[in-house]
């Protein structure tokens, strides 16, 4: 699998609407890249080390029924995602909570199907991957999830920032519940 191959497989999967990248839009939203910037460091810190792990067996060791089974739950998590901004009305603009941090932005990393399902995939394309190949695809997957979501991040801190009406909150929690919605199915076919 070339570099390009790789990123055109993870770019519906990384730049759609996710577990991660919608906190990370949220959050954007809240409290501006800057303050994003922690949560979003630790996030990929641990996407970085849990892509070599699955990569180098971990996943693999268990057995492909568990990569099977986290694939469904993963994808069963997406939709049912996907239903819950299906039906959400507007988000909330301003909250006096405080920002996420190093440790929110791995914890969110760890409880998230969709990364998970997205590894799995991913490595089942390498079988028989040496270490070489499994670092160059953690590093390739980590760092597309990182400009997806700083993407995402900056995305927040401006379209939710000048979108007052509820109605448009609405309707683009709509169109990104079906991105969601087809991610999953892209997911399961695939």
């Amino acid at each position: 699998m070339t570099t390009l191959t790789l990123l055109l497989f993870l770019l519906p999967l990384a730049y759609s609407p996710g577990p991660g990248n919608l906190f990370f839009a949220a959050h954007g939203a809240r409290f501006g890249w800057r303050n994003s910037l922690p949560a979003l460091f630790g996030y990929h810190a641990a996407t970085l080390a849990a892509a070599l792990a699955v990569g180098g067996g971990l996943l693999v060791a268990t057995g492909p029924d568990t990569a099977r089974l986290l694939l469904w739950v993963g994808n069963g998590y997406i939709l049912w995602l996907a239903l819950r901004l299906w039906r959400a009305s507007a988000l909330p603009l301003r909250t006096n909570t405080a920002h996420a941090g190093l440790w929110d932005g791995a914890a969110l990393l760890a409880l998230n199907p969709k990364a998970w399902a997205i590894m799995a995939a991913l490595y089942a394309q390498f079988p028989s991957a040496d270490w070489h190949t499994v670092a160059w695809v953690a590093t390739v997957f980590t760092l597309n999830n990182a400009v997806a979501f700083m993407l995402w991040t900056g995305l927040g801190q401006t379209l939710l920032a000048r979108i007052q009406n509820p109605a448009h909150l609405r309707r683009i929690n709509k169109g990104f519940a079906l991105l969601l919605a087809a991610v999953a199915i892209w997911v399961a076919v695939s």
